[in-house]
């Protein structure tokens, strides 16, 4: 990748060219690492897998619908198992 410049704004912001977006798989929210190494620093994306990602694996599939009968049911079952020893 050819060198690229971006400014600095008063407050310390810096955009990150469109190319390193695109290189890193960057997108709104995506955080980075800055590190410094002797006289130079080295960005990298920070996370392997944005939350996006994540929530995606954990939720993919929605659960199976059930019934009014069937929560009445894992309800019931759930409390007579606790309070059995009772």
């Amino acid at each position: 990748m050819e060198t690229i410049e971006s400014k600095i704004t008063s407050q310390g912001q810096v955009s990150v060219p469109a190319p390193v977006r695109r290189k890193l798989g960057l997108s709104p929210g995506s955080k980075i690492e800055w590190r410094a190494q002797g006289s130079e620093v080295v960005v990298r994306k920070a996370a392997r897998h944005s939350s996006e990602e994540i929530h995606k694996a954990v939720f993919s599939a929605p659960p199976d619908p059930r019934g009014i009968d069937a929560m009445d049911a894992g309800i019931r079952s759930r409390a007579r198992r606790k309070h059995a020893g009772r």
